[in-house]
């Protein structure tokens, strides 16, 4: 057992690991060709038990912030620490999915190397959900210029900054009657919010959290439930008008105000738990957790595998979608822990 470890963290990761992968199981069945949305009582329930999945990457990031910000050591040590966890399994995977496609989508060997040449251009081998690696490795890249400023701000510094990343929350929703809005245009690419934008906010927030502790418990429940109920309201009142997903998912936008209200009232209601270290149960919390960016890595190759055993025994969303992601959260974290009892594991699952 690690020493003063929190395992309210580990609890976080857990939650948000499980999350991103029920998020990805819904996506079988409102993603349609091409972008399109599959309309009908599925997509409705999926915006029901969906919606608050979408704080699953919001949380790793505040959590990476929470663990990482103030950076402790030298830029060297850092980098090494960090990309050898991260980018060595990253890589593995995306030529892992690489021969994956061969045997699943009779891919051809040159496929199959163009998929590998492609992991510098963008989301590796075409698989989706390693997006979030590159945006990863930008906070990391970030980190040693932004430290130095965290040092040394005061408590109101740091909300002065929040304070316009929130505001730059709503420009998803202000663009639906300014497209362009404070410098926005299509030969300005840097509007006047553009530094307060994306997933650096929660980054930042999540160290702030660790300096000035989290909001109220009362606050928290009220930000949980007023955000997941904007969140999914939204998004099933799109469905039978929005033709294309990005269309459909305006509400679903990691760096949306209601998804920041989800994210940072769960980020403190789990937060604030006290867990015995020394119960199995918490140990095991411990483990998934040390074992979850692995898990992220691979749930897709038995998210696939589960969709075909149970779509075919269920067209009820909400039957098949917990099912799908519970199996293969399960299943994926056997699959790391065997995986980590090999030699030199850290470069395969982090």
């Amino acid at each position: 057992m690690i020493k003063h470890r929190d395992y309210s963290l580990d609890l976080l990761r857990v939650i948000a690991c499980y999350l991103v992968i029920q998020q990805h199981a819904s996506e079988f069945y409102y993603i349609g060709e091409q972008n399109s949305v599959v309309t009908g009582s599925n997509t409705f329930w999926i915006g029901i038990i969906t919606t608050l999945c979408r704080s699953s990457v919001p949380l790793f990031v505040m959590l990476s912030g929470f663990l990482l910000l103030p950076m402790q050591s030298d830029i060297s040590t850092f980098f090494r620490k960090r990309f050898t966890r991260i980018v060595y399994p990253f890589v593995a995977w995306c030529i892992l999915y690489a021969g994956y496609f061969v045997l699943t989508r009779g891919e051809s060997a040159s496929d199959m190397l163009v998929h590998i040449l492609h992991i510098p251009i963008n989301f590796g081998c075409e698989v989706g959900h390693l997006w979030y690696i590159y945006m990863l490795i930008g906070l990391y890249l970030v980190t040693p210029i932004i430290s130095p400023w965290l040092e040394r701000a005061a408590k109101r510094e740091l909300e002065c900054y929040l304070g316009l990343w929130i505001l730059s929350t709503f420009l998803p929703y202000i663009h639906l009657v300014y497209p362009e809005v404070l410098g926005e245009a299509f030969w300005n690419d840097t509007p006047l919010l553009y530094y307060f934008t994306g997933f650096i906010g929660y980054f930042i927030l999540g160290h702030y959290l660790k300096r000035y502790g989290y909001p109220s418990a009362a606050l928290s429940w009220i930000l949980l439930i007023a955000g997941y109920t904007i969140t999914a309201t939204v998004f099933c009142l799109r469905i039978d008008t929005a033709t294309t997903v990005p269309e459909l998912e305006l509400s679903w936008r990691f760096c949306s105000a209601n998804v920041l209200m989800m994210a940072l009232g769960l980020f403190s209601l789990i937060g604030r738990l006290k867990l015995d270290g020394n119960r199995r149960s918490t140990r095991l919390l411990a483990d998934v957790s040390i074992k979850s960016y692995g898990m992220y890595l691979a749930h897709i190759m038995l998210l696939n595998f589960y969709y075909g055993i149970f779509s075919n025994l269920t067209e009820r969303a909400y039957i098949s979608i917990p099912l799908m992601a519970v199996s293969t959260f399960i299943t994926v974290y056997g699959v790391v822990k065997l995986l980590s009892l090999l030699p030199k594991s850290k470069y395969l699952i982090g």
